[in-house]
Formats: structure tokens, C-alpha cells, sequence
């Protein structure tokens, strides 16, 4: 199985414990992992037969002042916007042990203004890929109800009810 972290992080793979599919045939990633893995699967020669999205990044929602907003709060000052985001992902829960990894504004930039489309879903399904989509309906992160509408014509959506970012419940 292949796996794609969120941003900011690594090792976070264990938290979709309850939800992988262990196969050699999978990929699944995170937040902006999933986002990596879709692309990743839609651009691969090898078999994949399932495509794993957990919390995918979904911002094409929101207004430009919010992406700028983040943007600014991430140059201003790094730290403190990942102690937030964070705080965020784990709300209304308490922030759980989490490994930070590697991050930049051009990975935040990208997450932010990402657009899932129609034509990079259709691409994965045409490869006969199975997509799975997983989203806590507590997530006080990605716009989770314009992120069902969008994936349900093309994925198997399961909406976790008080489940935060990380489909923690």
C-alpha cells in the first residue's frame, strides 16, 4: 500500500488504521495526501484497484480572503499557524501525539487552491479504480458538505458523525 501524508506531517498513517485496506493495490492518503494520491493514481501505469481518501483537502469552496488569510497567518509566523491548523484538525478533541514533517508555502499554497474536478475523477475511474472517500462530519477544517456533493457521483462516500479532521471520534 501506498501512502500520502497530510501536510505538515509524517507518520500520521496509523490514525486510518480502522479504515486502510492493506494491499499492494492501494493508495490512500490524507488530507493534502489525498490529493497527492489522486493524482498519483490518476497518472499511474501499475494496478491500483482502490483509491483511499481520508479528509481530503477541499477548499474550492472557500473565498479567496480565506486562502489569503491562511497564506499570510503561515509567512507571519510558521509555528504558531501549525499549532492552530493542528488544533483544528483534532477539534473538538484534544491534539493527539502527531509527527511534524517537512512543510513549505508552496505544499499550503497548493492545498489551498487545489480544484478536485470532474475530469481527474473520471480519469481514476476509467482505470477501473475503486475510490473511497472518508469524512467526519465534525471536521473543522475542509468545507465537508461541499466535499460529499462533489465526490458521491464518484466515489463510496462514509461520513463518520462526530468525527473531527483525522475521523477521530
Amino acid at each position: 500500500m501506498r501512502f500520502y501524508s497530510g501536510f505538515a506531517l509524517c507518520g500520521d498513517q496509523h490514525f486510518f488504521d480502522l479504515y486502510l485496506k492493506e494491499s499492494d493495490y492501494t493508495v490512500a492518503g490524507f488530507s493534502y495526501g489525498a490529493i497527492r494520491a489522486a493524482q498519483y493514481a490518476s497518472e499511474a501505469d501499475e494496478r491500483i484497484d482502490t483509491l483511499q481518501l481520508f479528509s481530503p483537502a477541499f477548499f474550492q469552496t472557500k473565498k479567496e480572503s480565506f486562502r489569503r488569510l491562511q497564506m499570510s497567518g503561515y509567512f507571519k509566523d510558521t509555528e504558531r499557524y501549525l499549532e492552530g491548523f493542528l488544533t483544528r484538525c483534532f477539534s473538538p478533541f484534544p491534539l493527539a501525539p502527531i509527527s511534524l514533517g517537512n512543510n513549505n508555502a508552496e505544499e499550503l499554497q497548493e492545498l489551498l487552491y487545489f480544484e478536485w474536478s470532474e475530469a481527474l475523477m473520471e480519469t481514476i475511474r476509467a482505470k477501473g479504480i475503486r475510490i473511497e472517500v472518508y469524512l467526519g462530519l465534525e471536521d473543522q477544517v475542509i468545507d465537508v458538505e461541499g466535499a460529499r456533493e462533489f465526490f458521491l457521483p464518484y466515489a463510496t462516500v462514509t461520513s463518520i458523525k462526530r468525527a473531527n479532521h483525522f475521523l477521530q471520534e
